[in-house]
Order: structure tokens, then sequence, then C-alpha cells
């Protein structure tokens, strides 16, 4: 795992309770986020966790340069912030998960483990707000309905939803079958459903796939 947080004080104590858990292994840690690419270089964590408040280069532009050099790693964001704008522009970036400082350590241990495993997660308070923001959008657009997918994400998932095949998706996309079924896979974590059948159910509540024509 990697750690970054500015203030020394607060790393080496969030680090020390993250090591008592034998789930994790702080493996390295960064004050800045230009610091935090390069360890990411030299270390490959399989799990990060996120300040927003940066030096230099924000928490924000540092989770999409990760997510963008190492496609497998998984961010879990711990910030002051409780700011709509903060919260789904880390979603956006790749984070799979967003907690306040000031959290419970078990709260903060449990969203950890969940990201660890592959799945997205949130701290009570920002999952109160984040159901606040969908239920605000209604029946908006796929782009405001899912923020956390990237428009290709987006664009896949209305696609399954007009009953197209993974296949079908790739040659209408001009992409390779594995490079669709990778799409989907990160789909599925970001709406937290398990397969198929629940995603598309998602998507058609938001209205995608009505126009999809599949052949």
């Amino acid at each position: 795992m990697l750690l970054v947080e500015d203030h020394p004080l607060f790393r080496e104590g969030l680090a020390a309770a993250v090591d008592l858990d034998e789930r994790f292994s702080v493996v390295t840690q960064a004050g800045s986020g230009e610091e935090a690419l390069t360890e990411a270089a030299r270390t490959a964590p399989d799990l990060v966790v996120m300040d927003l408040g940066l030096p230099g280069l924000s928490g924000i532009e540092t989770s999409r340069r990760l997510v963008s050099a190492h496609p497998g790693i998984k961010i879990m964001v711990m910030t002051m912030s409780e700011e709509d704008d903060n919260l789904l522009a880390a979603i956006r970036a790749g984070a799979r998960g967003y907690i306040l400082k000031g959290a419970p350590q078990e709260e903060m241990l449990s969203v950890l483990d969940i990201i660890g495993q592959g799945g997205a997660a949130f701290g009570r308070h920002v999952a109160e707000r984040l159901g606040g923001l969908f239920a605000a959008v209604g029946g908006a657009p796929a782009r405001e309905a899912f923020p956390m997918l990237t428009a290709r994400e987006r664009e896949i998932l209305d696609l399954l939803a007009g009953g197209l095949s993974y296949r079908q998706i790739a040659q209408r996309l001009f992409v390779a079958d594995k490079t669709v079924r990778n799409h989907v896979g990160s789909i599925f974590s970001k709406l937290q459903v398990h397969d198929r059948a629940a995603a598309i159910v998602r998507a058609r509540d938001a209205g995608l796939g009505s126009a999809t024509t599949g052949a």
C-alpha cells in the first residue's frame, strides 16, 4: 500500500493504524503528488490511500495519472473535503472509494478491504451524499447518473443495456473482445454489481439502452 498525505504526523499515524491490520501492509509513503508517482513506479503498490489537498500536483490529478500508468491500481481517497465537486471529480479520476478524515478506524479499514478486493466503497457520510446526488439527477443522462464511469464505460454500458453481446460491442467500437470485457469488469466494480443482468437493470433505470440497435 502507498500512503499519500502531506502532513507527516497524520501520515505516520495512519500507517501505524493500517499496519496493525494483517490484511494490509504499507510499503511506501509520499508527501506530494509528484512523489507518489515516483514511489508508485518504484514499488508498484496495488492499493493507494490518497489525500486531495496536496502541495503541487493535486490528489485528483495524481489519482488520474496513477490509474493511467497502473491500470490495476486501486485508490481510496481520504480527505477533509465534503464538497460534492471533489467527490465526483475523485470518482471520475478513477478512485474506487472516498472516506472523510475522522471516520472511525473500523469504517476506514472496512472500506479499504472492499476496495482491496476489487470493489468500490465509501464512508457512511460520503455514501449518503452520493446517494443524494444520484437521487437529485433522477432520470438525467448517464453522464450525470453514473459520474463514476468514464465516457467509454458509459458508452459500453449503454450498448449492454441495448442488448448487444460483448463481441457485438467490440465490433461496434472497433476494439478487441478482451478490451470490452476489461471495461465491463470496471463497470461492475464501480456500480457495485456482480453480473451483467444487474448492470443492465441499473442502466435501464437511468434511461440507457433505449436507442441502441444491435446487429
